[in-house]
C-alpha cells in the first residue's frame, strides 16, 4: 500500500492522474465527472449484483436523459451527489403549468456518497415521484432533486 503523506505534492497529482487513468481502462468511467461516472458504476453493478433488482445496461454515450436501460426496457437517470442536491436534468423540460411535455425516463438513481467517496444510499424515485419532488435550479436553468425527507420516504431504499 503507498503511503501518501510521503509523497511530495507533484507525486500526489501524477497519483490522481494514474488512478483516474485506471479507473478509464476498467471502464469504471468515461468522463472527468468522476463522482457522477462513479455512481452509475455503482448503481449498475448493485442493481447487477442484487436478486429481485433490474439488471441494468449502460446507455450509449451520447444518449439523452438517461444513463442505463433495463431489459424490460425502461430507462434510469442515475445521479451521484455528496450532498443534497442531486445534478440537474438537462432537456427535461415542462411546459408553463409545470407539466412535463412528455417522460423522460421510467425512474432516477440518487446515490448518496459522503466526502470520502464511500457510497452510503441508493434511492430509486418513479417518474410520477420525480415530477412530484423536482426543484428549479435557477442558475443552471434546469431541475434537480433535494434529498429531503419528503424525498426519501416517497421513494425506495435500495441501499
Amino acid at each position: 500500500m503507498i503511503d501518501i503523506k510521503n509523497l511530495n505534492d507533484g507525486e500526489v497529482i501524477n497519483l490522481y492522474s494514474d488512478i483516474i487513468k485506471e479507473l478509464k481502462a476498467r471502464k469504471i468511467i468515461r468522463t472527468k465527472n468522476v463522482l457522477g461516472e462513479l455512481g452509475e458504476y455503482l448503481a449498475i453493478q448493485h442493481y447487477n449484483n442484487t436478486p429481485g433488482l433490474p439488471k441494468l445496461q449502460v446507455a450509449p454515450v451520447g444518449t439523452k436523459n438517461i444513463d442505463a436501460i433495463s431489459r424490460d426496457g425502461d430507462r434510469y437517470s442515475i445521479k451521484a451527489t455528496s450532498n443534497n442536491m442531486t445534478g440537474v436534468f438537462t432537456g427535461v423540460d415542462f411546459d408553463s403549468d409545470g407539466l412535463p411535455l412528455k417522460q423522460y425516463f421510467e425512474y432516477v438513481i440518487i446515490c448518496r456518497f459522503d466526502d470520502a467517496f464511500q457510497l452510503l444510499n441508493i434511492y430509486q424515485v418513479d417518474w410520477k415521484t420525480f415530477v412530484k419532488h423536482k426543484k428549479w435550479h435557477s442558475r443552471m436553468k434546469s431541475w434537480n432533486l433535494l434529498l429531503t425527507k419528503d424525498l426519501i420516504a416517497d421513494s425506495v431504499v435500495i441501499k
